[in-house]
């Protein structure tokens, strides 16, 4: 297949168009800038120079292609202090928004899929893939891609675990480790029961792969590994690294994170591996984590 990928020299998606490449399929991959097109090109995919605000780069590029994967999402907030105000989060959110509506114009009428990316948050402890997110979560990606497949596009979605791990991660463990460098602790809230799910980088973009290769016959998919750890283990397993103290700490502590910090982000994903014959190979988080690399 010629699959058209935004977010191609992102964490999750450049992992994805490696993937896919080796494989034998043909990529082309968004890039916003010319540095990111030579990296992106040295890999073997075609660069498409644009940003998610490039509406007409957009459509054309989906419109060329036999399958479309979007996993550009801004996570300028991720890097930010942790006492921002959450409107950076609903700018990307709304972005991201209005770029799988325009993904699924272009695809109307065809039976060419279209695979979004969206996480756990919203969904209850331990969900399976036939489980919907909560209407009142505020990134939309799913229940926009729920909205086109009602109209007969063939959407679906990737459901990343909220630690998508590897050395590299740019993610929200990147961010707790800053957190515990700048405080002196890293922390967990109350009894830091709340339980994450994990997966490892190239574990989850081979969802993505098989999803397409296997005819993206389900509305949702889960790349999750590690089901449920308790975020008191995530916590004392930074804070051992860092040779800080691992405790308990408010809901101050966190800022903006605090939400994340106290959820439940577990699920199950046993219909995904039996449709998709999915089986996660890369280590698990808390081992992952023990890598002095990871704190470099």
């Amino acid at each position: 297949m010629h699959i058209f990928v935004t977010g191609a020299t992102g964490w999750v998606g450049s992992a994805v168009v490696k993937d896919l490449i080796e494989a034998g399929h043909r990529v082309s991959g968004l890039a916003r800038s010319k540095e990111k097109a030579a990296a992106l090109a040295a890999t073997g995919a075609h660069a498409v120079e644009g940003g998610l605000g490039d509406a007409a780069i957009l459509q054309r590029a989906a419109g060329q292609a036999d399958a479309v994967i979007h996993t550009a999402f801004r996570h300028d907030f991720v890097h930010g202090p942790l006492d921002q105000d959450f409107s950076s989060f609903m700018e990307s959110a709304a972005e991201d928004q209005r770029v799988i509506a325009l993904l699924g114009e272009v695809l109307a009428g065809s039976d060419r899929p279209l695979l979004v990316t969206s996480g756990l948050a919203g969904l209850p402890p331990g969900a399976t893939e036939a489980d919907r997110p909560s209407a009142v979560v505020p990134r939309k990606s799913e229940s926009t891609a729920r909205t086109l497949a009602e109209r007969g596009v063939r959407a679906a979605t990737v459901r990343l675990a909220p630690s998508v791990h590897g050395v590299g991660d740019r993610g929200f463990i990147p961010l707790l480790a800053r957190l515990a460098r700048e405080t002196g602790v890293s922390a967990y809230l109350e009894d830091g029961g709340n339980c994450w799910s994990g997966v490892y980088r190239d574990d989850a973009a081979r969802v993505y792969r098989l999803a397409l290769e296997s005819g993206t016959t389900e509305s949702a998919y889960h790349a999750v590994a590690d089901e449920a750890i308790p975020f008191r283990q995530i916590a004392e397993t930074i804070g051992r690294n860092l040779g800080l103290p691992f405790e308990a700490r408010p809901r101050e502590h966190f800022g903006w994170f605090a939400g994340m910090a106290g959820s439940n982000m577990a699920a199950s994903s046993a219909r995904t591996r039996a449709v998709l014959g999915w089986r996660p190979v890369g280590p698990d988080l808390l081992s992952d984590l023990e890598q002095a690399d990871y704190y470099a």
